[in-house]
């Protein structure tokens, strides 16, 4: 084989005759020899900075080793913060439905109801078909244990406002119902029904009690109402009558001096007069009635009520 040389300027400037054993060893070097002695160069130019810089190795590990130690320190304290808190607002719960069963269970026992709708002194009924026991409580069942405790926390709010209700209706039920003694001082003087009258000495029907005192003492209602009567009137001298709702009137006669007027809204123990001995009496009482619906009725049982 003959390879020309030439040149821009000159031409041609040589000739040079290859053999194929000089053609094959020419095409082996370029192909075969100098890519894999390039190769063997790099690998050991490799291992050789390698070994020449070990601490550089090292520190790059290490600084990924601190990185992930630091992103597993977060989630860690992030995961430990937020079971705090839970078991913070736990905590919390728990000791609201412990005070809220005090509670109750004191309110209960004031009320005088029977343990039964309102035994705040036991755990809510709960039940359900026996199963295998299972792994430790997780996050999951820790906010389900949350939602539930929440949830009868409510339940005990819901009963108490009910037990609330209850309670204010009969202490209002209380208050307006006739019950007591209309005098703070003083002492039965005559009864209800019939009796001889001290003025004709015959036996005629009395509509209420008497209650002796003294003169000027105070006469009090015995129950919650509005004044619908303050006045003199025939037979009873001094007259205040109280109206309680529910059917209840009471009156209160032969008072001295009378201290409110028609539309005042009473207390129960409220002072409405003095006694005196106005109208048709023999002597400082008052004399006390008590009407239901419109009928004079026996006084004796709602005078007992209030012991």
């Amino acid at each position: 084989m003959n390879i020309v040389v030439l040149k821009r300027k000159k031409g041609c400037s040589g000739l040079v005759t290859l053999s194929k054993t000089r053609l094959f060893s020419l095409v082996f070097s370029i192909f075969i020899v100098v890519p894999v002695s390039a190769i063997y160069l790099g690998y050991h130019w490799g291992i050789a900075d390698m070994r020449a810089n070990p601490d550089d190795m090292r520190v790059a590990m290490q600084t990924e080793v601190d990185s992930q130690r630091l992103k597993i320190s977060e989630v860690t304290r992030s995961a430990e913060e937020n079971m705090n808190a839970l078991a913070m607002r736990m905590g919390k719960l728990q000791a609201h439905v412990i005070r809220l069963d005090a509670l109750g269970q004191r309110l209960t026992q004031m009320a005088k109801l029977e343990k039964g709708e309102f035994d705040f002194s036991r755990s809510p009924a709960q039940g359900g078909p026996a199963a295998t026991e299972g792994d430790p409580i997780q996050g999951a069942d820790f906010v389900k244990s949350l939602q539930e405790l929440s949830a009868q926390l409510e339940d005990r709010s819901q009963q108490l406002s009910v037990l609330e209700e209850m309670m204010m209706n009969r202490n209002l039920q209380a208050e307006v119902m006739p019950a007591g003694r209309p005098v703070n001082r003083g002492w039965l003087s005559s009864f209800f029904g019939l009796r001889t009258d001290p003025f004709t000495g015959h036996k005629v029907h009395h509509s209420g009690v008497d209650f002796a005192g003294k003169m000027g003492s105070d006469i009090v209602s015995v129950g919650a109402g509005v004044v619908t009567f303050a006045g003199p009137r025939s037979g009873y001298g001094n007259l205040v009558e109280v109206n309680h709702g529910s059917g209840y009137v009471t009156r209160y006669g032969h008072c001295q001096e009378i201290l409110v007027k028609v539309g005042d809204t009473l207390q129960k123990g409220q002072v409405v007069a003095k006694m005196g001995s106005t109208g048709r009496s023999t002597g400082p009482h008052v004399h006390f009635e008590v009407m239901k619906n419109g009928r004079a009725v026996n006084p004796k049982r709602y005078i007992q009520a209030s012991r």
